[in-house]
Formats: structure tokens, sequence, C-alpha cells
């Protein structure tokens, strides 16, 4: 099963993903752990987006694909992928179909209000990066962690005003990419929502992906 998984900050992409490496036996790529991975491993082009990174730009699409076209060339994705992250444009999109042909691409749909709801009721740990929800995760004394007792805070781009920017950011640039997808017949929509356990959630992704 080759595929792409979108879905805005906060709809549980991650979470999916995890699940579905297990149960498609398929290798889960990150565009992040790729940048994080060559970097680490000085690779030619980590050498490439470290000095472009550490210059202020943003890494050109010319890499992220040679990034990606090494990554999938590798034997553990002989049987398959879940891309996620990539593609984020429609260059992108059209340098990953001369690389392979796509099973399917999940669309993870959550309304703007719930992830605002998930993501800004989100707390933190600052000594040990342990995460809370106020709602649906929340400390067994308020604002306190269970373990250390210090005071949880709340990360800046967990603010509202901050998610909110993030998730105009991402329906700006996936709306295109959808179309993209839906007109070749691969989009593969998955409606979630905060009243949803992550195995029902993920119960729906097997059924759209089988």
């Amino acid at each position: 099963m080759k595929a792409v998984f979108l879905g805005p900050p906060g709809a549980g992409k991650g979470t999916v993903a995890a699940q579905a490496k297990d149960y498609f036996k398929v290798p889960h790529i990150s565009t992040g752990d790729l940048f994080r991975y060559n970097i680490k491993n000085e690779t030619e082009l980590g050498k490439q987006v470290k000095s472009i990174l550490a210059s202020g730009g943003l890494v050109p699409d010319s890499v992220t694909i040679a990034m990606v076209k090494e990554r999938i060339a590798e034997p553990d994705c002989k049987d398959g992928f879940i891309l996620d992250g990539f593609p984020r444009t429609i260059p992108q999109a059209e340098a990953l179909e001369e690389m392979t042909e796509l099973d399917h691409v999940l669309n993870l749909v959550i309304s703007n209000e719930e992830v605002v709801q998930r993501l800004s009721g989100r707390r933190m740990c600052p000594s040990t990066g342990r995460i809370y929800h106020v709602l649906f995760n929340p400390p067994k004394v308020e604002g306190k962690d269970d373990e250390t007792g210090e005071d949880l805070i709340q990360r800046d781009d967990d603010k509202e005003e901050a998610i909110k920017h993030r998730l105009e950011v991402y329906n700006a640039q996936t709306e295109p990419l959808i179309d993209f997808y839906r007109k070749k017949n691969l989009i593969r929509d998955v409606k979630t929502s905060n009243n949803m356990k992550p195995d029902e959630v993920f119960a729906c992704v097997v059924k759209a992906l089988s």
C-alpha cells in the first residue's frame, strides 16, 4: 500500500500513521524525520538542508523531493509506505507521480473549532515534556504535573491565535492538493471528531484504505 496522509494540525495524523504502519506493515515516512536523519548523518542532502536552515531560508522543493525519492527507493518500501508531510504543494505532488503510483490519499477531516479545542487545551510539564489536556487528559491536581508537582505551561504554538494561523496556512496550502488528488479519485475522506476514541478513528481509516 502506497499512501499519502493529509490532515490539519491536531487532527491526529501522527497517531493514525503510527497505527497504520503496524497494521499495514509499511514504513511511516515523515519529512520532519527525514530532515533530522539527513542532517544528523551529514548526508549530502543533509548538509544542504543544514546550511539553508542556518541562513534562515526555506528548504526548496528540489531538496525535499530528492530526500523522499532516496527514501522510498530503500528496500523496506518495496511493499509500500505512508508519506506524512509530503507532498505539500502541487509541484511536489507532480514530482511524486513521476517517482511512483499511489493507491490512496487519506484526508482526515475535522472542524477548525474542534482542532482549536484539542490544541488550545494542551498543557505541558516543562521539565519532563509530559502532555496533559484540560478536558481529555487532565492532571490529578489542576495546573500541576502528576509526578513533579510543577506548574504546567501552555506552549506558544498551542495558543488560540497561533492555532488559527496554522490552520489558515494549512488550508491554503492543502486545498489545491486535495482537489488535485480528488480529480484522480485517490482521496479517502475520514471524518474525525473530539467525541471519537482513537480506535474508532483508526477503524474508519482501515475501512477507507481497504
